[in-house]
């Protein structure tokens, strides 16, 4: 059947065209030499560890047993380390790693806690993320009852 013998072939449809994909021989080689470069990424939980809504050490905890090095989880070996000063949590990690996967653990961790409604993950410059609290306006509704 000639109909199979179609999808052998790498194939994506545009617009009714069909471009064939190139395969990876064809692609230039681009090698990055900066293969062991360390990152580091900071998030600043200052604003809810003064109110005293958690302790950063519980984030510390959260991140080391969440963090996935090569698909797994509580296996951080020395590829990443998670430490804090004070109420700043430090996330050192060797290359391929995310600055977003530390935001999406963070608002996991913050979904654990039952306050992803009150706090939010924003980032405040390239390498760190401060929680903020949602500018909530109450109309004085719930301060009647």
């Amino acid at each position: 059947t000639s109909h199979q013998h179609a999808h052998s072939q790498p194939l994506f449809q545009q617009n009714g065209h069909r471009f064939l994909l190139s395969t990876p021989t064809q692609m230039p080689a681009q090698r990055r030499e900066k293969k062991t470069q360390t990152l580091v990424f900071y998030v600043d939980l200052s604003a809810p560890v003064e109110d005293n809504i958690f302790e950063p050490e519980a984030v510390v905890t959260f991140l080391q047993q969440r963090i996935k090095v090569n698909g797994k989880t509580g296996q951080l070996g020395n590829a990443v380390s998670v430490t804090r000063t004070g109420a700043t949590v430090k996330v050192t990690a060797k290359t391929p790693f995310a600055k977003r996967y530390v935001k999406y653990l963070t608002k996991k961790f913050l979904k654990q806690q039952q306050l992803r409604d009150w706090i939010r993950v924003v980032s405040t410059n390239k390498n760190t993320y401060t929680l903020k609290y949602f500018n909530i306006h109450e109309n004085g509704e719930e301060a009647e009852n």
